[in-house]
């Protein structure tokens, strides 16, 4: 039986359910560690278990779980008790050798960085939806994803002989456009 939360027509299970996913990964990519990354999962659902709010859509929900994971990740970053602690090797399962390398490559980048490759990627967001939720401006985000697809690209080109070969392995395209919008 769901549980219905003090908002009408709003089914905590089917929430949790359709945003776990994209909470888990984005608070991974951010803390580092799975068992942060558990922590924040907690705390951003809980946060809104517990207090009601109302929403004008999905899209605005989604930007409010996306807004508040990035908070609780920052305020654990931010704790005396994570500055002081050395992390556990919670090295991800991946189906390929180069999904892991492309991973390690991504946690390798700085913070802002690793936030637009995700959100950009791995949650299908517009430049303009990240802009939203990052308080940035489309041109600032576009500079961001440029900028982080550069490093990886410097950082991967030792491991890859020839770019265009990867690119065609990968995506089947040579297309080496630095910024598509979605």
């Amino acid at each position: 039986m769901a549980v219905q939360s003090l908002r009408t027509g709003d089914c905590i299970d089917e929430i949790i359910e359709k945003y776990s996913i994209m909470v888990y990964r984005l608070a991974l990519a951010h803390t580092g560690g799975k068992h942060d990354a558990e922590d924040v999962f907690q705390d951003v659902f809980l946060a809104y278990i517990s207090k009601p709010r109302s929403f004008n859509d999905e899209e605005h929900r989604k930007a409010w779980l996306i807004r508040v994971t990035l908070n609780k990740c920052k305020s654990i970053r931010a704790s005396a008790w994570f500055k002081k602690t050395q992390p556990l090797d919670d090295s991800m399962a991946f189906e390929t050798k180069d999904e892991t390398d492309l991973y390690e490559y991504v946690m390798q980048l700085p913070q802002k960085y690793r936030t637009i490759i995700h959100l950009f990627y791995y949650e299908d967001m517009t430049v303009k939806q990240i802009g939203s939720i990052l308080k940035a401006r489309e041109s600032t985000v576009r500079t961001w994803l440029t900028r982080a697809r550069i490093i990886l690209r410097d950082k991967m080109k030792g491991e890859y002989f020839n770019e265009q070969e990867y690119l065609q392995k990968h995506d089947g395209s040579t297309c080496t456009n630095q910024c598509v919008d979605k």
